[in-house]
């Protein structure tokens, strides 16, 4: 059975790179626009490993990390996608479970070798 990754970004462009790049490695993927949207798949549905963006509508990066890591009291590895400068926020979110970090822009094959080592 093949992993399932939770991608949230509110970035269609990035998005679609995470998944087409995910995809063709055998991982199942589910996207979210929003933190609403990644809300609501993580109540419905299992994943594997979440990779979200810090700023995003409705929800943030942030409070998908504490949903997961806290309410849900879930082992799922989060990495978190964020532009640079927003070292204080990458550091609020490693203080409240984030397991890995990666700047934007970024490369999809260093996010893919990130996730092989956390799952």
């Amino acid at each position: 059975m093949s992993k399932r990754i939770l991608v949230a970004d509110d970035e269609a462009l990035i998005t679609k790179t995470i998944k087409f790049r995910l995809q063709r490695e055998g991982y199942e993927i589910l996207t979210a626009s929003d933190g609403k949207e990644a809300m609501e798949l993580l109540d419905k549905e299992h994943v594997d490993l979440v990779v979200t963006d810090l700023l995003m509508p409705v929800h943030s990066g942030l409070e998908i990390i504490q949903k997961v890591k806290g309410t849900m009291q879930q082992k799922i590895p989060v990495i978190v996608l964020s532009a640079a400068g927003l070292e204080k926020n990458v550091v609020e979110a490693f203080n409240i479970g984030a397991d890995d970090f990666v700047t934007k822009p970024f490369s999809p094959e260093e996010l893919s070798l990130r996730i092989k080592k956390l799952l």
